[in-house]
């Protein structure tokens, strides 16, 4: 029985893999400019990885784009940097505090930067004439993200249109646009949490320490677990505490929260993904907690 379900996880994962590396493919002879989404965290690293099996020998033909909120976590960047010079990448950095320092964007009440990403990652995208921008946006991770279409039309001013997305049928992809629009590309649309922590084992993926057990000191607000950091820290009456954390998700540290965890390793993980009843976004993200239609809203507005 036991082999019978790890045959069946296998061709799984060939399945989904062969999906991808499909799509880049496409993306590659459809487009002229594309760029990867690279933030340095589980779903991105994973397209650098695909991204280097669909195209090896040759090396990765499009940059990696980073939109920094100026509030990452130092190990995700570390490691974001560490990966660009191992394979030899080209990465380009679209930086929050840049807008924030000559008045094009102004910090919210709340301290999140996480919606003041759009801004920057649309001039990224103009400014560099980029037509097709690789996400790692799954389809189960939230509501809005399930009505995604893998090849996502963005209008002139970077908005998701609903109604404008195309049906794709047989692995048929379509990618014309006008000039000025661009396609988003999700690769990993048909992945779940599990799929990914399945394949990172099976391709032996190196990712950030986060995203493993750790001691590191939190307080509790809106039922996370957050750290302090240059975004700030508790409020009156939150108490820190030392706590054995991990991440399941990175983003920006004001809003990005852990949970308790005593896995440090990856079938230690993969143990944790089986049984939690909430994705990853649903269970530590503040910034998707803003109201209830909080992710497509950002989406109409040019968010990943």
């Amino acid at each position: 029985m036991t082999a019978t379900v790890e045959t069946t996880a296998h061709d799984q994962l060939a399945a989904l893999e062969s999906e991808a590396i499909h799509v880049m493919r496409e993306v590659a002879g459809e487009f002229d400019r594309p760029v990867i989404l690279f933030s340095g965290g589980k779903d991105s690293m994973l397209l650098v990885h695909l991204a280097r099996k669909a195209f090896w020998p040759a090396p990765v033909p499009f940059p990696v784009l980073h939109v920094d909120t100026g509030h990452n976590f130092d190990e995700v960047l570390s490691f974001r940097d560490a990966v660009v010079e191992r394979y030899g990448l080209t990465l380009e950095v679209a930086k929050v505090q840049d807008y924030l320092d000559d008045g094009r964007l102004t910090e919210r009440a709340d301290g999140t930067r996480n919606p003041l990403q759009t801004t920057p990652l649309l001039d990224a995208i103009a400014d560099n004439r980029h037509d097709a921008v690789f996400g790692g946006g799954r389809r189960d991770e939230e509501r809005a993200r399930a009505k995604e279409r893998i090849f996502s039309l963005r209008t002139a001013f970077g908005a998701w249109e609903p109604s404008r997305q195309r049906p794709e049928l047989w692995n048929l992809y379509n990618g014309r646009h006008k000039p000025g629009e661009h396609v988003r590309v999700f690769p990993l649309s048909n992945w779940t949490e599990l799929d990914v922590w399945r394949y990172i084992a099976r391709e032996g993926i190196e990712l950030p320490t986060i995203y493993y057990a750790h001691d590191r000191d939190v307080f509790a607000r809106d039922g996370m677990w957050l750290t302090s950091g240059p975004w700030g820290g508790p409020r009156d009456g939150e108490t820190v505490v030392s706590k054995t954390v991990r991440y399941r998700t990175v983003g920006d540290g004001s809003c990005t929260g852990a949970v308790e965890s005593t896995a440090t390793t990856l079938d230690e993980v993969l143990a944790e993904v089986r049984e939690s009843r909430l994705t990853e976004r649903g269970a530590t993200r503040a910034d998707d907690r803003l109201s209830e239609a909080a992710m497509e809203d950002r989406k109409k507005e040019g968010y990943f």
